[in-house]
């Protein structure tokens, strides 16, 4: 039986693939770690998967690193995260598979190192022309959304936009991840059905996809099922599948 990697079409790439992170911790408490020890995994996993999905030709990779709620977690686990952060950005992986690298979220609330490694890693790997690799880091969709409608507000107020103006287009072009396509496919590991505040506005016709498996074991056979079972899918976008048949022809 073929593996999934050699079942992919080539000519049906989702163009942009989000993913939900999710297992770290648990998969760590399964193996008498701590939680840290799990995010410590987590990561290698990130280098794995992206080096995959540019290989098949992904154009967008955007990954739920850490979300503003996330802030709440016990201050040692948040501290723990943030130096993982800082040691795990290799660009050397990123360079050898000419990945450009990019970042959306609240940085500022991140440590400023952390901001400085980031933007360093951003500027250096600018001139890649392969995928991107998007990490959303102290973001949320309700942080996006309030920050887009805060932009639109003070354009209404400055008389530059007339609120009759206001169209779906408009809020999409405010959010932080207006230099990206809406994704394809979104893909959540470890066993959980909910999106987490993860791109509400951008996934509304996205494939969702959901799978048990622990983020460290998610791997390049996992990610091309996933692949697999959204090239299976049709998409409509609230058409029939009579219309969706007629505009290929």
């Amino acid at each position: 039986m073929l593996s999934y990697k050699e079942q992919i079409d080539k000519t049906r790439i989702p163009a942009h693939v989000a993913i939900i992170m999710d297992g770290n911790g648990r998969w760590a408490k399964l193996r008498g770690h701590e939680r840290s020890y799990g995010h410590q995994a987590g990561a290698e996993t990130v280098h794995i998967i992206a080096e995959e999905a540019a290989r098949l030709g992904v154009q967008f990779l955007t990954l739920y690193t850490f979300s503003t709620e996330n802030w709440n977690r016990p201050s040692n686990e948040v501290a723990a995260l943030m130096s993982l952060l800082f040691e795990s950005i290799e660009e050397e992986t990123f360079m050898k598979n000419n990945i450009r690298f990019q970042i959306v979220g609240d940085i500022e609330k991140l440590p400023l190192n952390v901001q400085e490694r980031l933007q360093q890693c951003i500027e250096h790997t600018s001139q890649n022309s392969g995928m991107t690799l998007v990490l959303a880091l102290s973001y949320s969709s309700h942080w996006e959304l309030t920050q887009a409608t805060r932009k639109i507000a003070a354009l209404v107020a400055q008389g530059k936009l007339a609120i009759e103006d206001i169209e779906a287009d408009t809020i999409s072009a405010h959010l932080a991840t207006n230099f990206m396509p809406n994704p394809d496919l979104l893909i959540r590991t470890g066993g959980e059905l909910r999106l987490s505040n993860y791109l509400l506005w951008q996934c509304a016709y996205s494939e969702l996809y959901f799978c048990d498996t622990f983020w460290p074991d998610f791997r390049e056979e996992e990610f091309c099922k996933a692949i697999c079972d959204f090239q299976q899918r049709e998409r409509r976008f609230g058409k029939t599948s009579e219309q969706v048949s007629n505009s290929i022809k």
